[in-house]
């Protein structure tokens, strides 16, 4: 066992921060509790941590018409719906596991306005998170049948769509 300490991967000394915050990135981190302690780590004693996640598993995130044309088409599709903090009570347990006090957890509302299906489309040909990968990854043929899915289920322009994302504090 080596005296070592722990590998630090945020460039910040300990306790530098009075609040950490991750908001809609702990489901993409490679180790959410690694990611976590780290946070804690350079919050002062006391402070806040602080995270959220859309509710990709309660298919109340933003994306849950995109997935649902996508499943339609391609059942076997995976989502961000297995993804860390994802799930009623999953952010919770993550920061009971880093060790942090006195954890809350929630939901969160919001609403997005759209002037057009094409504003609400554009995101996903950037090839950014699973959805976006996704959409990189198919043919040219493929696309547009995925497009036009998507055009079937998103309401008439302008829209709003509502999503519900998990949120969780804790303190150092």
């Amino acid at each position: 066992m080596s005296d070592l300490p722990p590998p630090r991967s945020c460039p910040f000394s300990d306790a530098e921060f009075d609040v950490a915050l991750a908001q809609l990135v702990v489901h993409f981190m490679a180790d959410p509790i690694v990611a976590l302690r780290e946070m804690a780590r350079v919050t002062r004693p006391g402070g806040v941590v602080a995270a959220c996640v859309w509710d990709h598993a309660g298919r109340r995130g933003p994306l849950r018409l995109f997935w649902t044309a996508v499943r339609q088409l391609d059942p076997a599709a995976e989502d961000e719906s297995e993804l860390a903090g994802a799930r009623a009570g999953h952010l919770a347990e993550l920061f009971r596991a880093t060790g942090l006090d006195d954890i809350d957890d929630t939901d969160l509302a919001v609403r997005v306005e759209y002037a057009s299906f094409d504003d609400w489309w554009e995101p996903f040909t950037l090839g950014v998170g699973p959805a976006g990968a996704y959409v990189a990854g198919l043919d040219a043929v493929r696309h547009e049948e995925v497009k036009e899915r998507c055009r079937q289920l998103v309401p008439d322009a302008p829209f709003t769509l509502e999503a519900i994302a998990w949120a969780a504090r804790g303190y150092t």
